[in-house]
């Protein structure tokens, strides 16, 4: 009897979930298209570039159409006005310096000024300071305590400047190419991690940053390794901080997802929104080969 009740029990909750399942043709709309920005101005020399995009549909895997014909102007709070051309026709508009001339200047604002398709786009930026990177250096490695095969991990160092809140975004590269995964989008706050400024103001970074510039597999004999280490204001500290969220929101405890916030602003409130972000970064980097001079012996 308790075995044909259970049987029961069954049959009857296949047959509820199996009417309860419908089949839902969902038509998603694509909705307008929005400019979409990619500014970054550094203190280095060279040419600057900000590239111009349009947004695409979500199940759109092409690349994003370039947004031609646009006017790009980057002026500071000095009265000096900088203007970007798109030589190529491609969404890429450049700055070209003349001589030893630099755009980007620790300590002035920056203002981005994009007029496209009637509509006149805004955004400002601060170039905050950054610290030096004073030394890089590798240590041997198993890839894992059990595995037999052994390679480089690098380590740099760098101390916070002392006497306010500094934002940064570290960066590094493997033999010249950037690593660009959503766990090398590495940020840190006074050195630290985030909210840890009181602690760890003017002090030296924390180990798990300066630990961060490695890639999945360890690095090898003769490799080179560069190191950029980028000031970031505060806006656009938690603009990569909920990128990277967006961009690593998985699994079984994922949250819905959610848009990013820009200071891309339109002039007209009621015309259409624009995505991205305009940053201004004061960069310094080091680079250095895995090779005996920058063998170091490390207890962990």
């Amino acid at each position: 009897m308790k075995r044909f009740a259970f049987a029961c029990y069954v049959s009857a909750a296949t047959l509820l979930f199996s009417r309860c399942t419908t089949v839902i043709d969902a038509k998603l709309d694509t909705g307008p298209s929005e400019l979409s920005v990619d500014g970054l101005i550094t203190d280095q020399p060279g040419e600057q570039t900000i590239r111009l995009t349009q947004t695409a549909g979500y199940f759109d895997s092409s690349t994003p159409p370039a947004a031609t014909s646009a006017t790009v102007t980057v002026s500071d709070d000095a009265g000096k006005t900088y203007r970007f051309l798109d030589p190529d026709n491609d969404g890429y508009y450049v700055w070209q310096p003349t001589g030893k001339d630099t755009l980007g200047r620790v300590g002035r604002t920056y203002q981005l000024t994009i007029v496209f398709r009637g509509e006149t786009y805004r955004a400002t930026s601060k170039l905050n300071r950054v610290p030096p990177v004073d030394s890089l250096v590798f240590v041997k490695r198993k890839i894992n305590p059990i595995s037999t095969t052994e390679g480089y991990r690098a380590e740099f160092y760098s101390t916070d400047l002392a006497g306010a809140t500094d934002y940064y975004r570290v960066r590094f590269f493997r033999n010249g190419v950037l690593q660009n995964k959503a766990r090398n989008i590495i940020l840190s706050e006074d050195g630290a991690f985030e909210g840890a400024s009181q602690v760890t103001d003017g002090l030296l970074f924390i180990a798990p940053i300066r630990l961060s510039v490695n890639p999945d597999s360890l690095y090898k004999q003769n490799e080179n390794v560069k190191i950029e280490l980028h000031s970031v204001s505060a806006d656009a500290f938690r603009f990569w901080n909920l990128l990277r969220g967006q961009v690593t929101n998985g699994g079984l405890f994922a949250t819905p997802p959610a848009n990013v916030p820009t200071n891309i602003l339109n002039a007209n409130t009621s015309g259409p929104k624009a995505t991205g972000f305009f940053i201004t970064s004061a960069v310094r980097s080091l680079s250095a080969t895995v090779s005996t001079p920058n063998l170091r012996e490390r207890p962990y």
